[in-house]
């Protein structure tokens, strides 16, 4: 799996500006079993380099999107990272695996409660995994150095991401893109990954990287904190 990821990163490098990731990414990804976070029915296929349905109308994002969000938003050892989307807990995983310190949140309570215990059994127990709407982040834990979103925006992040995020930080998030140029790439050209990173004085660059396919951005949920969240 490791090997298509690097193959494919060296074949998009024109759309990531790099023809590698970090070698702490590469190892996380080597690293973290992706066949205990699928069902039972799909493990023969958990090291393919594809999206997987998780149950709930969700799915594990292929590897590939997995390695270059988790390299996009800087994670790595003592960062401070949060997830908007937790889904089956994979992508919270890769990030923890790479040393940072991650705050995930997720908007179906039944993947939230089964990410937190799926987590803590495989020993990822410093992960806080909550329920609630994504879109608002996490204040009572910002600012985080990198924030990274499994889940499409319309047009413009959250802005409650984008004040939480810490100077020098990177926000990697789906949006509905603004560029034409992406509808070429494969059909694939609904979302963009945008990744915005904050200046020390508070101002904000954003930068296009990659045409991408997510489910939508959910707002406005009422959430609790999760069996993970301590």
């Amino acid at each position: 799996m490791v090997e298509i990821i690097a193959a494919e990163v060296a074949e998009t490098s024109h759309w990531l500006a790099r023809d590698h990731l970090d070698p702490r990414v590469m190892a996380a990804m080597a690293e973290v079993p992706r066949h205990a976070f699928v069902p039972a029915h799909s493990r023969g296929a958990a090291y393919e380099n594809r999206p997987l349905p998780i149950g709930h109308g969700q799915t594990i994002s292929q590897p590939y999107i997995v390695a270059i969000m988790t390299d996009l938003s800087g994670a790595g050892p003592g960062r401070k990272v949060l997830e908007v989307g937790t889904g089956c807990g994979y992508q919270a995983a890769v990030l923890a695996a790479t040393g940072a310190r991650v705050w995930t949140i997720e908007t179906v309570p039944e993947l939230a409660r089964q990410a937190a215990f799926r987590l803590a059994e495989l020993g990822y127990d410093g992960i806080r995994v909550r329920h609630g709407d994504g879109s608002k982040g996490w204040p009572e834990e910002a600012p985080f150095d990198g924030i990274l979103v499994t889940a499409a925006a319309s047009r413009r992040p959250p802005a409650a991401l984008i004040e939480q995020l810490a100077p020098g930080g990177h926000l990697v998030i789906p949006v509905e893109h603004r560029a034409a140029r992406f509808s070429l790439f494969g059909g694939a050209g609904d979302q963009e990954l945008l990744v915005i990173a904050k200046n020390e004085d508070g101002s904000v660059r954003e930068t296009c990287h990659l045409p991408v396919a997510f489910v939508p951005l959910i707002e406005g949920i009422e959430g609790k904190t999760g069996p993970g969240d301590g």
